[in-house]
């Protein structure tokens, strides 16, 4: 990737929340020119003073991203400026793996390199930037900024303040970006809700997801707080929640100021401005970043079915950035079940079925390396956590990825990691089951439902359970069919046959015709009862029951995410019989979303009351009723 560049800082060490600048001189004569770029944590480009590009692809050190930018249209005959504003996260995210600060480059014209990044590149920390500011957003998000207008000036075009670049022991191992860059839209239209000077109320008009920008008149110099949100609650934005703070930091210079950040996306429909001394606002509010998909074409018949699916597919769009993320107000995280139902509705909602973006974020998955071979709980991620429920998922997804695409080099490249996951539960199991992992770093989760949320933070109940086993025995299944599709030897056969007849055997309740989720419990789950029919644990006359009672309400719901392995059992057992039951629940549910002026799905049916005041409006494991619209509709 590089012939020339080091990784370079501005020291030997850097500091969390660390902002700092690189400038470069270079001559250009003709012809086209591109800037290879990678960094850690994030990057704004800047070619004679003007923005080109940003955002670092979220990576690891074995599997470092590196952009490929033609500069060339910012280019003049002469002499040219290159100008880099790296921010280093520097603390362990559920978004970020935790590595030395450091930025690599270079700039080539066909076989010719123009500059690259050593001793005679200059840097400084930001002026503007307040490094070390330790305003936290959210756990999983990590920090706010402060941004201070009154020290801008003009480093990225003069190099001023600047000293030599320090080189830094970074090994990394590179590979091209995986996927497109987002492309910026033009600003988002807004209506001013309330404004008296010194206070503004902003409305997005809907669920939006891109860079800040603040343009207003200031007569002093003067601190601003701009609050964002999803909705408002007593008619403001809700700033803190619990230990969350959706805020962030600009000092106005005397007169006019208009500012951009293009590395901290927000994800929110409003925002609060706060001035101490009036402010003459032109704009506040985002421009929007998207992934350049294309959406598919689709009329239903019913206008409702309508909404619900041109909601769930904006759901989509707003939570794919460099990879799929939950959602964009309060996370930006990539899970490994969230993103299978993500995969799996666009391969209908998007035109060529979106696989390549998705192979990127399966491939980004297989890069994630634990001690114990589980996916972490994010990726990337340093944080010691996982789920492993979520690690099975995956299995999964690479099957319906196979199944959709037929790409057989991916699933060959990844079947080592899918085989060290199962060897982990394998080696769990005593006597035919798997068991519950009991260490804190194991967060036995499965849905935010009674009984099924786990013990996040905690040592958990060394037992086996339902859903560890169904999931175990749903992921052999995939694995089956991805070793057929390969080649592959299955190897795994005799182990499914008895996890199968061990599990019906220990939690199958003859009285109450249905399956409980631990053995001598109390505890029958509609998701648990929906797997055991989903792999094969059923005689036909009990999964006709078991359907009854999953429509008549007889077991502990589940939440939305969870509701298409509700659904899908039910259309195992007789589609024609319900599927007007699922398509009233659909109507139901979303049209509760429309009803209170929500343009994407909610993360529960909840909505923003959830998690104590922390449920997210956007969230993209609730797209699920495209998949099942194309299913009954558009197949």
């Amino acid at each position: 990737m590089f012939k020339y560049a080091k990784w370079i800082w501005n020291g030997a060490t850097a500091e969390p929340n660390e902002y700092v600048e690189f400038f470069k001189k270079f001559d250009w004569s003709k012809g086209n020119t591109i800037c290879r770029i990678s960094c850690d944590s994030d990057y704004t480009l800047f070619v004679n003073g003007k923005v080109v590009a940003s955002n670092q692809y979220g990576d690891f050190e074995h599997y470092k991203s590196v952009d490929e930018i033609d500069i060339t249209p910012y280019l003049i005959k002469g002499e040219n400026t290159l100008g880099i504003l790296v921010w280093y996260w520097g603390i362990h995210l559920s978004r970020y793996y935790l590595s030395q600060a450091g930025l690599i480059y270079e700039v080539t014209n066909a076989n010719t390199c123009l500059a690259f990044s050593d001793e005679s590149t200059f840097c400084r920390k930001s002026h503007a930037y307040k490094s070390g500011y330790s305003k936290t957003i959210s756990p999983q998000l990590g920090f706010s900024f402060y941004y201070d207008s009154t020290k801008e000036d003009d480093w990225a075009t003069s190099g001023k303040d600047c000293v030599a670049a320090c080189i830094v022991d970074k090994k990394c191992t590179f590979v091209p970006r995986p996927n497109q860059k987002l492309q910026c839209l033009e600003r988002a239209d807004v209506d001013v809700l309330k404004a008296d000077g010194t206070y503004y109320l902003i409305d997005l008009k809907k669920e939006t997801v891109g860079l800040a920008v603040l343009d207003f008149e200031s007569d002093v110099t003067q601190p601003i707080r701009v609050d964002f949100g999803e909705n408002l609650e007593n008619g403001h934005v809700r700033r803190i929640i619990g230990n969350r703070d959706f805020s962030f930091d600009y000092i106005a210079k005397a007169g006019n100021n208009e500012y951009v950040n293009h590395m901290l996306r927000l994800g929110c429909r409003y925002l609060e401005v706060y001035a101490e001394e009036p402010i003459r606002l032109k704009y506040v509010g985002l421009i929007p970043q998207v992934y350049p998909v294309q959406k598919k074409s689709v009329v239903l018949q019913d206008p409702l079915d309508q909404k619900i699916y041109d909601m769930c597919v904006e759901t989509l769009r707003m939570c794919m950035m460099e990879h799929y993320v939950d959602c964009p107000w309060r996370e930006q995280c990539l899970y490994g079940f969230d993103s299978r139902n993500q995969m799996l509705c666009g391969y209908y909602a998007f035109e060529g079925g979106n696989y390549e973006y998705v192979k990127s974020n399966l491939k980004l998955f297989g890069a994630d390396r634990r001690d114990d071979n589980f996916l972490s709980i994010c990726s990337p991620c340093s944080v010691d956590l996982t789920i492993p429920s979520f690690s099975l998922y995956y299995i999964i997804a690479v099957n319906e990825y196979l199944t959709h695409t037929d790409d057989v080099a991916l699933a060959r490249e990844l079947l080592p990691k899918l085989q060290s996951i199962l060897q982990v539960f394998l080696n769990n199991r005593q006597n035919g089951l798997v068991y519950k992992f009991k260490s804190k770093n194991h967060w036995n989760f499965y849905d935010w439902s009674e009984y099924l949320d786990g013990n996040l933070g905690g040592e958990d109940v060394e037992e086996p359970d339902l859903m560890i086993n169904c999931l175990l025995i749903f992921a052999l299944e995939n694995m089956r069919q991805i070793c057929l599709k390969i080649g592959a030897e299955f190897v795994y056969e005799d182990v499914l046959e008895e996890t199968r007849k061990v599990t019906r055997k220990a939690f199958f309740c003859p009285k109450k015709g249905c399956f409980v989720l631990r053995k001598d419990g109390e505890e029958y789950t509609e998701l648990g009862n929906a797997f055991a029919i989903l792999t094969g644990l059923t005689t036909e006359e009990e999964s006709v029951s078991i359907a009854k009672g999953l429509v008549e309400g007889a077991y502990t719901t589940c939440s939305l995410s969870m509701k298409t392995w509700i659904y899908d059992a039910l259309l195992q057992v007789d589609k024609e019989q319900y599927k007007p039951f699922i398509l009233n629940e659909i109507r139901v549910n979303y049209k509760k979303m429309l009803d209170a002026g929500s343009t994407t799905a909610w993360e529960t049916i909840d909505g923003a009351a959830a998690f104590r005041n922390a449920g997210s409006l956007c969230h993209g494991w609730s797209a699920i009723p495209i998949y099942y619209y194309h299913k009954f509709f558009l197949n």
